[in-house]
């Protein structure tokens, strides 16, 4: 069975974790708040293929040992999709230096924030041989005039398209103008 570890995936991107259990995937699901964690173990019928990973991913070493027991528990991570916020600046690393010990082939799906400047992160991301990484930006809606943030469905939808698309970059919603973001 594929193993797949999702950051942040009881939040924005349950419906993501949702989709990925039943491709049949094992879902290590990174999160911080227990209740939502049970919200998501509620709403799918592969309970037994999803690791809930209660973890605030701000702390390296915690996170560490936590990637680690998900790939020791379910084997070999195959696909990462991953949210971390600019407060856990080390986190991404930390999760692409346990998967790589233990695989040699995996993608990498970083989600990222409307204003994020895709190309320096790009250049930042320690990247290893073997693993395929792809960018996944969020932007904004402009409907009836107005502008307005993507909802969580919008998100999680692009994100399986990106997912099944496998393109290097993959905008959900629009950037420009972007005097007009909400």
């Amino acid at each position: 069975m594929k193993h797949a570890l999702v950051a942040g995936g009881t939040g924005m991107l349950a419906g993501v974790s949702l989709w990925l259990l039943e491709k049949g995937y094992h879902v290590s699901v990174i999160a911080r708040n227990p209740e939502r964690m049970e919200q998501l173990i509620e709403k799918t019928n592969f309970k037994n293929n999803l690791t809930p990973v209660l973890v605030d991913y701000r702390n390296s070493e915690e996170l560490q040992a936590h990637v680690n027991a998900a790939i020791k528990k379910n084997g070999p991570i195959d696909l990462v999709v991953a949210w971390i916020h600019s407060d856990a600046p080390d986190a991404l690393t930390v999760i692409i230096n346990a998967i790589n010990a233990n695989r040699e082939q995996w993608k990498l799906f970083h989600i990222l924030g409307s204003s994020a400047n895709i190309k320096k992160i790009r250049r930042k991301v320690p990247v290893p041989h073997g693993c395929t990484y792809y960018q996944v930006q969020l932007g904004f809606i402009i409907e009836n005039g107005r502008s307005r943030w993507l909802t969580h469905e919008e998100i999680a939808g692009g994100v399986i398209t990106a997912i099944q698309r496998k393109k290097p970059i993959y905008t959900i919603g629009q950037l420009e103008p972007w005097e007009q973001r909400p």
